[in-house]
């Protein structure tokens, strides 16, 4: 390839971020579409939608990068809590180190690289990429010194920064564990493999075996049962009550005489009788509806499907009283019978049927629960499996069903499914790479030859499309290692999206990496590594020709991702479909909104930081390219956590350690790889310069394992006692038990919304004896109403 086809491909990727950055200031003005750029901003602030039509909608601008530069760290830990500030430490930390290698590589290789042989040199635009890589200087060259050098600035560079990194997210995450408020998890502990007894139920179980072992510091605990009827019953009250919320909301204003009493009228109190019969059928067979009683539950359902119809068409006054009508009040009233029912009868042997073998237990302290977490429950280690509890909102809960026992089986079955998944996908990345080697194209395709004769159609077959093609394949990774994850069995929400994140980046590193490197058929790719004494003089000589691909695959799956992130193409279809399809205007609730892919974009990261090291000394012409990609990525990032991405979990900078070792690993990597090109070059001063380096690193990494890496996998005990003792000083027990009984709840009530439909219930009793000019002022008695300016 030469310079032409990389300019080609830099052309085209640079037209595609314009036009897309250019089309995202617009769309992100315009209200329909607040709900897709502003969903975070949606969630947390009241919005008003008065904006006028104004021409500035319809222009591009670049506000949202200036507001995007200006965040604070403040601002980014209020919006997408410690998570997110560590993603954009793992950004600033490779601007950083790309930074030094660029101004070094580029000032200092590259020339020597470009002047290392004695040849006639051709015009720049017309040059081929080899001539400015390693391999362009001739063996016994005094010049690798430069080579030598640069790696040790670069390696040094990439060890401070990492250590400082690393040092600054322990403190991070050390005060987010102290700084946040009382986190339940940090009082329960998640038992699983309860054996089972013929004499009474698991829950009698867990209770006799904390109580006896664990008298002073046990509490009580919640059962997991299997999801069945029930749950489908709370999705199905769910949906209806959002549908509610929604006719409560375009109807709100309605009027509808319907007596002489002069009150506030309830449309759905003619269904409290029977709402009632039915929770108490319910809650009496403890959550095993019969036959009759789902009759009863579909009959009211139907019922306010016709009121929902009726109300849709009807905006006539139907009482004489005037007075706001509260749709939700049956609900609520429906809601506290249920749950206090259902608290009161948790442990009933009638359950028993329902029950599974895991239980969340709660403890009086944050120490006891995480010795009881880290001790060996049982002489058989199959029973009683104890672990720190995740999050509530971070629970999940269909695999708590899954027997502990299947749990080691799942994982080697999808260790396996995961390696052939790795070498079918062996044939596309083959084929790509056969698309850059134009000779072996046109032997392939003998009707291409004269198609290829076209300088730009060669250009562009061997510079742009196979890095598409590439990036295209790619994209079905992340949903098949996050089905992986899930088949696994993780237990929470975060612990599925690492787990995924992990295969994500080994499949990205072995195919867009090693495979591209050690291209040809699959039987030579496979037996490349029959000795490993010949790995760095394989990679020696292959890593330097592939340069050119990898820079072209930053330009395409790196720019080109950025500008398809920031425009969120799936969700805006998705709005416009729904709003001009399907005719529906109100805006999507929170269940709807996107959480922060960890899994697929710090997998790209690392895997662009591995290709800026290994390819920064043997072809330095990509370090231009991947800082355009790195800064980029800031303010995109930056943008998406403080507007569109909502965080319902915190695992506290769990993934850093991930981010260290790959970092640590790619090092490594590009020493082996210079040390096999150095003995190549016959360069024996550079090589044995090298060789010292590659232990300081191991060394180096060690010492950052010992010294950080403890923190990320359990809590310090001096942490969590002096939180206890602060906790018991101020008189916060009773507070924290009662927030234990209702944190994991399998089938949640909608508590939440239950409780802001009370409050508009409140508000409805209390408006009623105001004059009715009253609610003109609503507006200026709201100061904390706050408008998105979709200008900005």
């Amino acid at each position: 390839m030469d310079i032409g086809a990389l300019l080609t491909s830099a052309g085209i990727n640079i037209a595609i971020c314009v036009v897309l950055l250019s089309l995202y200031s617009i769309l992100r003005k315009q209200p329909s579409n607040v709900s897709v750029y502003f969903m975070r901003r949606l969630i947390s602030e009241p919005i008003k939608h008065s904006d006028p039509f104004r021409f500035e909608r319809l222009v591009p601008s670049a506000s949202w990068i200036v507001r995007a530069w200006q965040a604070t760290n403040e601002e980014i830990l209020a919006a997408g809590g410690v998570d997110a500030l560590v993603f954009l430490r793992i950004v600033v930390f490779s601007i950083r180190v790309f930074i030094i290698a660029a101004m070094i590589c580029v000032f200092l290789l590259l020339p020597v690289n470009y002047y290392g042989q004695e040849m006639q040199h051709k015009q720049i635009h017309s040059e081929s990429l080899e001539v400015f890589t390693i391999g362009n200087v001739k063996e016994g060259s005094k010049w690798f010194w430069t080579h030598c050098l640069a790696l040790y600035v670069i390696s040094c560079s990439a060890c401070v920064l990492l250590h400082f990194e690393y040092k600054n997210i322990t403190k991070m995450r050390l005060a987010h564990i102290t700084g946040s408020p009382v986190n339940p998890s940090h009082f329960t502990v998640l038992v699983r493999s309860i054996p089972c007894s013929q004499n009474h139920s698991y829950s009698k179980s867990v209770e006799d075996f904390f109580s006896t072992y664990y008298p002073a510091s046990y509490v009580s605990h919640q059962m997991v049962y299997r999801a069945g009827r029930v749950d489908k019953l709370m999705k199905d009250a769910e949906k209806m009550y959002r549908m509610l919320k929604t006719i409560e909301s375009t109807t709100k204003k309605s009027y509808m005489p319907c007596c002489l009493c002069g009150k506030s009228t309830h449309s759905f109190e003619a269904l409290n009788n029977d709402a009632e019969s039915v929770e108490i059928k319910t809650s009496s067979d403890e959550l095993q509806p019969s036959q009759r009683e789902k009759k009863d539950v579909e009959k009211i359902y139907r019922k306010l499907k016709t009121i929902e119809t009726q109300n849709k068409m009807s905006s006539t006054p139907g009482c004489l009283c005037g007075g706001i009508m509260h749709y939700f009040k049956m609900l609520k009233k429906e809601a506290e019978s249920v749950e206090c029912k259902t608290s009161s009868d948790r442990s009933q042997p009638s359950q028993t049927g329902k029950e599974r073998p895991a239980a969340f237990v709660f403890f009086r302290t944050r120490y006891a629960a995480i010795v009881a977490a880290q001790v060996l429950q049982s002489s058989n280690p199959m029973l009683w499996v104890t672990q720190l509890a995740p999050e509530p909102n971070d629970v999940y809960w269909s695999n708590l069903s899954i027997p502990y026992k299947q749990v080691w089986l799942r994982k080697i079955a999808t260790l396996l499914g995961a390696f052939v998944f790795m070498f079918v996908f062996l044939a596309p990345v083959t084929f790509v790479q056969g698309l850059t080697q134009l000779d072996q194209l046109r032997q392939t395709f003998p009707f291409l030859k004269g198609i290829l004769k076209q300088k730009f159609m060669n250009q562009l077959v061997t510079g742009y499309l196979p890095s598409v093609i590439l990036m295209l394949f790619m994209y079905a990774v992340p949903p098949t290692m996050m089905l992986f994850s899930t088949i696994e069995g993780n237990v929470s929400h975060s612990e599925r999206k690492k787990s995924a994140g992990i295969k994500v980046l080994y499949f990205t590193i072995w195919n867009v990496f090693f495979v591209n490197v050690l291209s040809g058929s699959i039987i030579r790719q496979l037996s490349v590594f029959s000795s490993f004494r010949d790995i760095p003089t394989q990679l020696a000589k292959a890593v330097p020709t592939q340069a050119t691909f990898f820079t072209t695959y930053v330009l395409t799956s790196g720019w080109a991702s950025l500008s398809c992130e920031v425009i969120q193409l799936f969700p805006l279809l998705c709005n416009g479909f729904r709003r001009f399809i399907l005719r529906r205007q109100e805006e999507p609730c929170s269940n709807h909104a996107l959480t922060f892919p960890h899994h697929t974009e710090i997998p790209r990261l690392l895997l662009f930081g591995l290709l800026g090291f290994t390819c920064s000394i043997m072809a330095p012409l990509i370090l231009p390219f991947l800082l355009v990609y790195f800064f980029l990525a800031f303010l995109v990032y930056r943008n998406q956590i403080l507007n569109v991405y909502v965080p319902k979990y915190e695992s506290g900078g769990q993934f850093w350690p991930v981010v260290h070792n790959t970092t640590i690993f790619s090092l490594v990597l590009t020493q082996v790889i210079a040390l096999g090109v150095f003995g190549i070059k016959r360069s024996p001063v550079a090589s044995g310069f090298t060789i010292p380096l590659i232990f300081l690193t191991l060394l180096f990494n060690e010492y950052c394992r010992q010294r950080f890496s403890p923190v990320f996998k359990r809590s310090p005990a001096q942490v969590l006692i002096e939180m206890d003792k602060q906790d018991e000083n101020w008189g916060r027990a009773e507070e924290i038990y009662k927030l234990l009984r209702t944190a994991y709840c399998q089938f949640p009530l909608l508590s939440l919304d239950l409780s802001t439909s009370q409050e508009l219930s409140m508000a409805g009793n209390s408006g009623q004896n105001k004059d009715e000019g009253s609610s003109k002022d609503q507006e200026s008695h709201n100061p904390d109403l706050n408008e998105i300016k979709l200008s900005s």
